[in-house]
């Protein structure tokens, strides 16, 4: 009798312990790591959206992620123009140490030299025209951490199908090729025959199409992890929204009574308001597609195992080129060194890891969103990938990160009439060198996010300390500069 309940209690043991194995193997498949939505908006100025102080555009989509989630005041882009920052975002590095400083097909020092036009003090520095494909990128790492990957928009990281985002990691390829804007025309249907995107019903807008083919590509996958990476190509020119969008802000403006106005920036015309009406309708189009995207989450109940984010990859055209907006109260805009053409929107929108409507002052960088969603997901850290990012997890947790230092080096003149610097940030402190008459300026951006007071030559001591931690980190980066040019007047 004995024997036989020991050897019950044997077989209640024994299953007992399969149980608890088939729960704890059962929790661990059911427990699917999150998904990553990451909406990238091309040339969007930092108060180009209703929740970081825009009053004529509308943008409630992307105002409803900022309560959902965190929205942080001091993000930045790694460069002023388009093709560094994406390279930031793909590789977790500083454009400078991968010496892709400028937007890829820009003109080479050797090209602008041949011009005898060319009278520019200097000669802009050279740089590498494609992403390296020996660089592992965001993609890469998730996907093979498991993750199908997808992009949806502009790319504009390789001038040849070898290095489109295919050859970068990306299973599903919607639109991204060597093209940096949709081209004229291109922002409606047949797309300017786009080599990765095919041609759709007659009056079919852009970001439409690239919201309905992340929103099937999240479909098709929604039992798997997947990183998908919507790109847009608004709200780059050529400017161009529906014929509704633009008779709804036309009207608006005129029952605003606003107009548009003009200063002036380094003998360049600055917009200093945001009125125009075509703008307004690219940057509604940015948000029905946010919009669109987040509710097909919603329906298919992913949307609080999704990391979402919003972010620019540089700021808001506000001198030449059109000048559609206004980035005040920063100085600036695209191309330039200035505020305006490097602090951008960010929010990120994480249910049960960030407490809603939450904001960070924190200055984080593109350079951040490698090594944060590698730890969000719960993959390693690649231990040959020399970030210039950290991650900034902690952040989202509401606690905080080692102070550092951020850094920006442009060796370039921007078509929006920059010119050739590198920058700092310590704390609240900023200083600029602008290569053209080896000029500096110091600037506290607490007190002065604006830009407009020069405290070089009040503190002295902060400029040398700055400048002796940006030299340092340039000849760290094996940065290249640009050079005299001898056909300069």
């Amino acid at each position: 009798m004995k024997s036989m309940i020991n050897n019950l209690a044997k077989c209640l043991i024994c299953l007992s312990v399969v149980g608890l194995a088939n729960q704890a193997h059962s929790q661990t498949v059911n427990k699917k790591k999150p998904n990553i939505v990451f909406f990238l908006v091309d040339d969007l100025g930092y108060s180009d959206v209703q929740a970081f102080g825009s009053s004529f555009y509308e943008t409630p989509n992307i105002d409803k992620l900022a309560k959902e989630g965190m929205k942080f005041t001091d993000a930045y882009a790694a460069c002023p123009v388009c093709s560094p920052t994406r390279a930031s975002i793909m590789t977790g590095k500083y454009p400078a140490g991968m010496h892709t400083t400028d937007w890829f097909g820009a003109p080479q020092p050797e090209e602008e030299a041949k011009k005898k036009n060319y009278t520019r003090l200097l000669l802009p520095a050279h740089y590498i025209e494609n992403l390296p494909l020996k660089e592992e990128t965001i993609a890469e790492a998730l996907k093979a951490g498991g993750y199908k990957t997808f992009i949806a928009g502009k790319w504009h990281l390789g001038g040849t199908p070898d290095f489109w985002p295919e050859n970068q990691g990306f299973d599903v390829n919607k639109g991204g090729n060597s093209m940096g804007n949709p081209g004229k025309g291109g922002y409606f249907s047949p797309y300017n025959h786009n080599p990765r995107l095919d041609a759709g019903p007659a009056g079919e807008y852009l970001p439409e199409r690239l919201a309905k083919e992340t929103m099937k590509f999240i479909e098709d996958n929604k039992d798997q992890p997947f990183f998908a990476y919507f790109a847009f190509y608004n709200v780059h020119g050529p400017d161009d929204t529906t014929p509704a969008l633009k008779a709804k802000y036309t009207a608006k403006r005129e029952k605003l009574g606003l107009t548009d106005q003009f200063g002036d920036e380094g003998g360049k015309k600055v917009r200093i308001v945001q009125s125009d009406p075509t703008y307004a309708g690219m940057v509604q189009s940015v948000d029905d597609a946010v919009g669109k995207v987040m509710a097909k989450l919603k329906e298919l109940k992913l949307d609080d195992n999704t990391i979402v984010v919003f972010f620019s990859d540089n700021g808001g055209l506000a001198i030449n080129e059109g000048s559609p907006t206004s980035n005040l109260p920063l100085r600036g805009g695209k191309g330039w060194m200035y505020e305006g053409g490097i602090r951008e929107p960010l929010i990120v929108r994480y249910p049960g890891v960030i407490k809603p409507n939450t904001i960070n002052e924190t200055p984080v960088i593109s350079n951040d969103f490698y090594p944060t969603f590698l730890q969000m997901v719960g993959l390693p850290p690649l231990p040959k990938q020399n970030t210039g990012g950290v991650s900034i997890l902690p952040l989202l947790e509401q606690k905080t990160i080692k102070k550092r230092s951020l850094f920006w080096h442009y060796p370039h003149y921007g078509n929006q009439g920059g010119s050739p610097a590198s920058a700092v940030r310590d704390g609240d402190w900023k200083l600029i060198h602008w290569y053209e008459h080896d000029r500096y300026e110091l600037f506290n951006l607490r007190d002065d996010v604006g830009e407009h007071n020069n405290l070089l030559t009040a503190e002295p001591k902060i400029a040398k300390k700055l400048k002796k931690e940006l030299d340092k980190w340039l000849q760290q980066q094996d940065a290249y500069f640009p050079s005299k040019n001898p056909n300069a007047k």
